[in-house]
């Protein structure tokens, strides 16, 4: 599912089931006076709580979903004029090292770029409905809590 609105603000978000894009993501951002483009991408990592991961399994209530991304992202622009953004999130299964989340955002300067993204993850982490199983080296397989990740904040760095 795809929303796609006007020049400035929220320019794309999709919920999808084939590998992003990201090239044309950030060709969709792009403009003339935009001076920062910051890209977050979130990827399937080998290792969680001490556990081997050898795949992912994302998710959604998918209309939901793409309708909550959408409106994730079109709230951060609202708060940052100038803000330029392509997101999407991929859903189904996902090796180590898939790109399951990208987050393109863009403005005339690096703060707001940067800001951005950040605001749009975070956000995504706690409202989206999307789910993830990992898949262990052991052949178990695992729900983890998509909210966990803004807990571990207090590390200075939280999962993706």
């Amino acid at each position: 599912m795809t929303a796609t609105s006007s020049q400035h603000g929220l320019l794309h978000s999709a919920i999808v089931t084939e590998p992003i894009d990201v090239a044309r993501l950030i060709a969709t951002t792009q403009a003339p006076g935009v001076g920062a483009l910051s890209v977050f991408l979130g990827t399937v990592r080998d290792l969680n709580d001490g556990r081997v991961v050898s795949g992912m399994d994302y998710e959604a209530y998918e209309s939901m979903a793409a309708l909550e991304l959408a409106s994730v992202a079109r709230e951060v622009c609202d708060r940052t004029p100038g803000l330029r953004v392509a997101v999407e999130h991929r859903i189904g299964t996902l090796d180590v090292g898939d790109v399951s989340v990208a987050i393109v955002a863009a403005h005339a300067h690096r703060g707001p770029a940067l800001d951005g993204a950040r605001a749009i993850i975070e956000a995504l982490k706690q409202r989206v409905p999307i789910w993830k199983r990992e898949h262990y080296l052991d052949g178990e397989r695992a729900w983890v809590d998509p909210t966990r990740a803004a807990a571990r904040t207090d590390v200075g760095l939280a999962d993706a």
